[in-house]
C-alpha cells in the first residue's frame, strides 16, 4: 500500500495526467499505481532536499559561506570500491548527446556518423536539451522504447525525409530525466504536482528499462543537478523500491553517474559515489552548469566577478582544472569511471570552419584523456570520430598508467577562484545574444539550438549546440554585471546596468533578425518575446532569484511576453 494514501480509493485514481499525444498510452492503471506509490514514498523527502538546497545557496549570499568538505570520515579514508562496473560503461569513446523527445535528431544520433561508425554511448536526454513539457517526457520515453527495440522511425513531411535506426549494434543507452528541483504540473497526484525527477525515472525504469532487462542490457542513469551525497542516496532508494515493486527489474543491471554540475557536489564526490552503493558507476565532469553554479553562489560578492565566460577555459584555468583532476582521482580510487564534457561545435559548409572546430574538439579531448578521463559527449555526429579518437588512443590499448599523484583527491583542493581575463562590452553582447537564440527555441519546444553568438563577426566561429545549461550560465554572467555595476576593463568603456542591457538585448534582435535570409511575422513575434522573456530571467538572477527557465509552462511565458517590460 502506499506510504500515505489520501484515501480509500485505488492509487491509481489518485492521479490526473493533462491530455498528451500518446500520454494514454503510457500512464496505464498499472503503471499509475506504481507512480503513486513512488511518489508518496518520495515526494516529501525530495521536497526536504530542495529546502537543503535553499538554505546551502542562502549561507553563500547571504552570509558568504561558500559549500566546503564534509568531515573526514570512512568513506574518505578507507578503502572501498562500486561495484565492477559494467564492460560497456567502461569503454572508452564518445557519448552522443542530444534530445531523445526529437526523434529525427535521437534517430541521427543512433546512427552511424559520416566515417561509418556509431557512438560507444547515446545520452538520451529529457533534461537540459530537451523541452520540458509532459509532451517532451511522453515522446522521450515512446522513443526510447522504439529504439531499445530496434523500432523506431519518423517521417519529416514537410521534408519529405525518412528517419530510420540503421541495421547493427546500438550505442548503449546513458538515460538522463529532468532533476530534483523540477515538478511536472501536467501530472498530478491527490492534485499536488509530481516531482519530475519520479516521474522520469519511474517512465524509463517502467518501459524502455523492462524492455532493456529483457534483453539483458543494463540500464543506466545520468543524474543531472545532484547537490550531494544526501540526493545520491533519495535516488538509491528510488531504485530499490522500484526493484521491490517491478518484478522485471529484480535481476536489472541498474548503475547511475551522477553529473558533478552543482558546486556542493565538488566537495562530496566520494560521498556521492558511496551513497549510491550498488547503483554507483562513475562521476561526470559537467562544465557547464558548473560554471552557472559558481555564479550563483558568488552573486552577491562584488570580489567575485568573473570576466567574460568564453575565455574561461577548463584546460587553463587552474581551479577549474584541479576540480576535475579530482574528479578523475576520486573515480580512480574507487574504481568508477570518470566521462569528460561535451565538444558543441556543428558542422558548417565552410571546410575551414570544420577544420578549426575540429582542431579545438582534438586538443581537448586530447587534454580530457591525458588527464585519466575515459570517455567525453559530443553534441553531433560529424565531429564524433574525432572527439572519440584520444579516448580510444590513450585508453584503449590499456597501457595508460595514472601517476601516484593523480590516484589521491588530496592531490586537488578544491578552492574557488576568480579566473583571469578581460570584462567586455562584447561579451556581454555575446551573453545576449545567445539567451534570445535560446529562449526562442524554447518557445518551440526545444532545449537545444545550434547558435553562433559571433554571428556575422568577421573571424571561423562555428556555430555551437547550446542548452538550458548556456542559457542558464549566460544569465548568471549578465544578472552579475548589472547587481555590481561591474565596468568594462579591455575595449569600449561601459558600466552596467539594466538599460545597458535592455540595449544590447534588442540591438541582437534586431541583427539576428537582419542576418535572417527569409523571415515571417511569427518568427518577429517570437523574437521580440524571446527578448521580454529574456529580461525577467535575468531581473530574476539579479534579485537572487535562480528559478530555472524549466520551472515556468508556456502560458507563464507567454504572460510574461505581454507584461511590460521587467529591466
Amino acid at each position: 500500500m502506499p506510504a500515505n494514501p489520501a484515501d480509500s480509493r485505488n492509487a491509481a485514481d489518485r492521479v490526473q495526467i493533462a491530455p498528451v499525444e500518446g500520454g494514454a498510452a503510457l500512464f496505464t492503471p498499472e503503471f499509475r499505481d506504481y507512480l503513486v506509490h513512488l511518489c508518496d514514498e518520495f515526494t516529501a523527502r525530495a521536497h526536504a532536499l530542495r529546502v537543503k538546497r535553499d538554505e546551502r545557496l542562502a549561507r553563500a549570499l547571504q552570509q558568504g559561506r561558500l559549500p566546503e568538505p564534509l568531515t573526514a570520515s570512512a568513506i574518505t579514508t578507507s578503502d572501498w570500491t562500486v561495484p565492477p562496473v559494467p564492460k560497456d560503461l567502461a569503454t572508452p569513446g564518445i557519448e552522443i548527446s542530444g534530445p531523445c523527445s526529437i526523434t529525427s535528431m535521437f534517430i541521427n544520433a543512433l546512427n552511424p556518423g559520416p566515417e561509418g561508425e556509431r557512438a560507444e554511448g547515446d545520452l538520451d536526454d529529457d533534461e537540459d536539451s530537451a523541452g520540458h513539457r509532459l509532451i517532451d517526457t511522453v515522446r522521450a520515453c515512446h522513443n526510447r522504447l522504439a529504439a531499445v527495440n530496434h523500432e523506431l522511425q519518423y517521417t519529416d513531411r514537410e521534408r519529405n525525409r525518412e528517419y530510420r535506426i540503421a541495421p547493427g549494434e546500438l550505442p548503449f543507452f546513458m538515460h538522463r530525466e529532468r532533476g530534483l528541483h523540477l515538478d511536472e504540473p501536467e501530472v498530478t497526484v491527490d492534485g499536488r504536482p509530481v516531482s519530475a525527477a519520479i516521474l522520469g525515472t519511474a517512465l524509463t525504469l517502467y518501459y524502455p528499462g523492462r524492455a532493456q532487462a529483457s534483453r539483458g542490457q543494463g540500464i543506466y542513469f545520468y543524474l543531472p543537478k545532484v547537490d550531494g551525497a544526501e540526493e545520491c542516496a533519495w535516488y538509491r532508494d528510488v531504485f530499490d523500491r522500484s526493484r521491490a515493486l517491478l518484478p522485471f527489474l529484480k535481476d536489472a543491471t541498474i548503475r547511475a553517474i551522477p553529473l558533478v554540475e552543482a558546486l556542493p557536489a565538488v566537495y562530496e564526490m566520494e560521498e556521492m559515489l558511496h551513497a549510491l552503493g550498488p547503483y554507483a558507476a562513475g562521476l561526470n565532469a559537467a562544465r557547464w552548469d558548473l560554471k552557472a553554479s559558481i555564479f550563483e553562489f558568488v552573486m552577491a560578492d562584488p570580489n567575485s566577478v568573473w570576466p567574460d565566460r568564453f575565455g574561461v577555459d577548463i584546460k587553463t584555468t587552474p581551479f577549474l582544472s584541479n576540480i576535475f583532476r579530482r574528479l578523475v582521482a576520486v573515480c580512480l580510487k574507487h574504481g568508477a569511471v570518470p566521462i569528460g564534457g561535451m565538444a558543441t561545435a556543428l558542422p558548417n559548409p565552410d571546410p575551414e570552419v570544420n577544420r578549426v572546430a575540429a582542431e579545438s574538439i582534438k586538443a581537448d579531448k586530447v587534454w580530457e584523456a591525458e588527464q585519466g578521463f575515459i570517455r567525453a559527449w559530443v553534441a553531433h555526429i560529424f565531429h564524433m570520430k574525432t572527439a572519440a579518437e584520444p579516448f580510444r588512443r590513450v585508453h584503449g590499448s590499456g597501457t595508460w598508467k595514472p601517476t601516484p599523484e593523480m590516484l589521491k583527491p588530496e592531490s586537488y583542493p578544491v578552492r574557488i577562484e576568480v579566473p583571469a581575463g578581460p570584462i567586455t562590452l562584447e561579451g556581454t553582447r555575446r551573453n545576449a545574444r545567445m539567451v534570445i537564440e535560446y529562449v526562442e527555441a524554447w518557445l518551440q519546444g526545444r532545449g537545444a539550438k545550434g547558435i553562433d553568438s559571433l554571428a556575422g563577426k568577421p573571424g571561423v566561429h562555428p556555430a555551437l549546440m547550446e542548452d538550458l545549461a548556456t542559457g542558464r550560465m549566460s544569465v548568471a554572467q549578465i544578472a552579475q554585471r548589472i547587481r555590481h555595476s561591474v565596468k568594462t576593463n579591455q575595449g569600449p568603456a561601459a558600466t552596467h546596468d539594466a538599460a545597458l542591457v535592455k540595449r544590447l538585448l534588442q540591438e541582437e534582435c534586431e541583427d539576428i533578425l537582419r542576418l535572417m535570409k527569409t523571415r515571417d511575422a511569427q518568427t518577429e513575434e517570437r523574437y521580440r518575446k524571446a527578448v521580454k522573456i529574456a529580461l525577467r530571467w535575468i531581473k530574476n538572477y539579479v534579485e537572487l532569484d535562480y528559478r530555472s527557465l524549466g520551472s515556468y509552462t508556456r502560458a507563464d511565458l507567454d504572460r510574461i511576453a505581454l507584461e511590460a517590460d521587467a529591466l
